[in-house]
């Protein structure tokens, strides 16, 4: 990431899922926290089922908050991320979700949220990549901070048991993700920066800005988030060892037949027929077209410590 600078707040803004807080003290203790830092009471705003986070986030924007703080999962985090990039007002994280992707891909504590909160009130700025898919020629656009994928990866998330997701946590998605190795394959026409193709048969297709994924496995090994360049992962099992080589390639960091790597500044998936589609962990619908980009530093970052991304 980016060299940081540090800026001096005096108020935060909380956009919080109510159905991820802790406990029935959480807020009274981070207003405590923020009190202790010297910060004034912070502006809290809790998420709705029909707004996710954009409005309350734009409602920060409007009280003129030094830093939005966004308190929940995924979902949560990406929410307030749309708003916020480009606008150079930062993001922190209070991680309170199953994945918590990006914090996980920072080195932000996910195992205690208000020490994270400590980390955003003492913290610096830095400034990171966002990247963004057009679904399906222009039907809807999706802003993603750590990965989007079309296929098997998709499948899995759409079919994670939420109640086995609240006992074991990330672990579930491995029991979805056994349930789903037997599947078909379809026709993929990946073209990269307008040239370089790919066109072949494949079970996934996933576009990465950081390196991380589930469980922290690590998908991407050269990814980094500010480095205003997409990382490409083609899976392509074949035959009755196609899965054992998928690990190979994964885990031997190099691309074989079965798990192709590659990178670029923009990435078009054209697929013969509808798979199922996530971004950042939440399945999303399905798709048989993406148009991915990135937008360079467009999101500002406010936490203690160095990014351990690209490590």
């Amino acid at each position: 990431m980016t060299d940081s600078h540090l800026r001096i707040g005096t108020r935060a803004a909380v956009v919080i899922n109510p159905m991820k807080s802790p406990d029935g003290n959480f807020k009274s203790n981070f207003f405590q926290l923020c009190a202790d830092a010297g910060w004034a009471e912070p502006l809290w705003l809790e998420t709705t089922e029909e707004d996710p986070g954009g409005g309350q986030a734009r409602e920060a924007l409007s009280a003129g908050v030094d830093v939005v703080i966004a308190a929940g999962g995924d979902g949560t985090v990406r929410s307030v991320a749309e708003v916020l990039a480009g606008t150079g007002t930062a993001m922190g994280l209070l991680p309170l979700g199953t994945g918590n992707l990006l914090a996980r891909n920072l080195g932000i504590d996910v195992t205690d949220p208000l020490n994270a909160g400590r980390g955003v009130l003492a913290g610096t700025e830095t400034a990171m990549d966002v990247a963004r898919a057009v679904v399906d020629h222009g039907m809807h656009e999706q802003l993603f901070l750590v990965a989007a994928g079309l296929g098997y990866d998709a499948s899995i998330m759409g079919d994670t048991v939420d109640g086995l997701k609240d006992k074991v946590g990330w672990l579930a998605y491995v029991e979805s993700g056994i349930r789903h190795l037997p599947g078909k394959s379809v026709t993929a026409t990946v073209t990269i920066d307008g040239h370089s193709t790919v066109h072949r048969r494949v079970r996934s297709v996933m576009v990465g800005n950081c390196g991380k994924l589930m469980g922290g496995l690590e998908i991407f090994e050269d990814a980094s988030v500010s480095d205003g360049i997409l990382d490409l992962l083609v899976l392509a099992p074949r035959g009755r060892f196609g899965w054992l080589r998928v690990i190979a390639g994964i885990f031997g960091r190099g691309s074989n037949s079965s798990a192709q790597t590659h990178s670029g500044k923009s990435v078009e998936i054209a697929l013969d027929r509808p798979q199922e589609f996530q971004v950042d962990g939440d399945h999303v619908g399905t798709a048989t077209h993406l148009l991915v980009t990135v937008e360079p530093l467009a999101l500002t970052i406010r936490m203690t410590g160095s990014p351990v991304e690209g490590q």
